[in-house]
């Protein structure tokens, strides 16, 4: 499959926008830190660093990097600072492949079980409704059937939220109300899903972090009663974090990977801040392959994560 196959000029033009605050600052100071200098020396690399790290790549990952454009220059003995943005590109693209974080072709999930459940964890604040939400959409777009289950039912508005969306998305609800058992919730919601049919079940969970032991057990218990109607339930365990939070989703990352087995993860709000290389930084330190990220507001901003596009939005 090629590279734009499957991303529309305008899904390209969307990524693009989406990631301009971040473009703006990370290929504004490099083109900075190379001007007037021909070739890339040690006073370049350590420039660079900083420009990664202050990009909340992180300190571990912009090691990685570093090291590998040094290899680089080792090897051809002479790199120009021409060529440091293109190479720039070739290593993070080649550090999130060996990441896990491989391109998805579309939301049609073929060759998957049906129906195709997934878990959607993160803490409160971070749009993890309104990404079930614009999940729910596009999977509905793709024209797979969709159950939504309110199990976050520590709030009122968490239950309510997620109800306006499958109106407005037209796919059906199970809840119970707030204070419900959430694993009760989930149980129904995964009965009515076998019972309609369903293609995808999205399960929404409760955001506290204020007790890790607790949470390890509610997220487990609520595992538990969805494999006694499919066994190998949930297939997928979504972690959705806020870009715009920086170094703090990576602390949220390293909760939810305690607590429970995370396969994937989203990154919403990528339009709203500078920091979208902490997407390159989680993927990389915790070897989750990168699913979503989020764009803008619009049902459409939900993008399926693609790391040649996404690297090529952000230092082209």
């Amino acid at each position: 499959m090629g590279l734009f196959s499957f991303f529309s000029k305008e899904k390209k033009q969307d990524l693009d926008k989406g990631l301009e605050k971040t473009r703006q600052s990370v290929f504004g100071k490099l083109s900075k830190a190379i001007v007037g200098k021909s070739k890339v020396d040690e006073e370049v690399l350590d420039e660079l660093e900083e420009i990664l790290v202050t990009s909340d790549v992180g300190v571990h990952t912009t090691l990685k990097i570093i090291e590998r454009i040094e290899a680089r220059v080792s090897r051809d003995k002479y790199l120009g600072t021409n060529e440091l943005n293109g190479i720039l590109k070739e290593e993070i693209v080649e550090l999130l492949q060996e990441n896990n974080s491989s391109d998805q072709a579309d939301f049609s999930l073929t060759d998957i079980p049906k129906p195709y459940v997934i878990m959607v964890v993160g803490v409160n604040g971070v749009g993890k409704t309104t990404t079930i939400g614009k999940l729910a959409y596009n999977f509905k777009l793709a024209g797979k059937k969709v159950v939504l289950g309110a199990a976050d039912t520590f709030r009122a508005a968490a239950v309510e939220q997620l109800k306006i969306w499958g109106q407005r998305v037209d796919v059906p609800v199970v809840s119970q109300g707030m204070g419900a058992d959430p694993a009760s919730v989930a149980f129904d919601t995964i009965k009515s899903a076998v019972s309609q049919q369903a293609d995808v079940v999205l399960v929404d969970t409760a955001g506290r972090l204020h007790n890790k032991v607790n949470l390890m057990k509610e997220l487990t218990k609520i595992k538990m009663v969805m494999q006694k109607v499919i066994p190998d339930a949930p297939h997928e365990i979504l972690l959705v974090l806020d870009a715009s939070t920086g170094q703090n989703a990576i602390e949220q990352a390293k909760q939810f990977t305690a607590a429970t087995e995370v396969n994937a993860l989203a990154l919403t709000k990528l339009d709203g801040t500078a920091k979208g290389g902490v997407v390159i930084g989680i993927s990389d330190q915790f070897k989750i392959p990168v699913k979503y990220i989020g764009i803008g507001e619009r049902m459409e901003d939900l993008q399926i994560f693609n790391r040649k596009m996404f690297v090529e939005s952000l230092f082209n």
